[in-house]
């Protein structure tokens, strides 16, 4: 299983049309093969933060969807980002 997640860091007037945009994307990720989770979401504390989620079977299901990455709209209003891929071996319940 991978898992990207992390914050990306919008303009604080950017950050609701930031989410705005991303819903096609989420909504595509999420039918997507391998695609077991997918969330843009404001930060509830930070107005400049968009919290990233994503949860996929397998790498090559990632890939596959990602391509060359998000398109250029969302990528001019982003001021700094970490966000990191996670892979995961085993998982069970919390």
């Amino acid at each position: 299983m991978i898992i990207v997640a992390g914050a990306i860091y919008v303009r604080p007037k950017s950050r609701d049309a930031f989410v705005a945009e991303s819903l096609e994307t989420m909504s595509k990720a999420r039918q997507a093969p391998g695609c077991l989770d997918f969330v843009v979401a404001a930060d509830p504390i930070d107005n400049d933060r968009v919290n990233v989620f994503e949860r996929w079977d397998s790498e090559v299901a990632l890939e596959t969807f990602r391509g060359d990455g998000p398109g250029s709209t969302l990528v001019s209003k982003i001021v700094r980002a970490s966000v990191a891929r996670y892979t995961v071996s085993r998982s069970g319940p919390a």
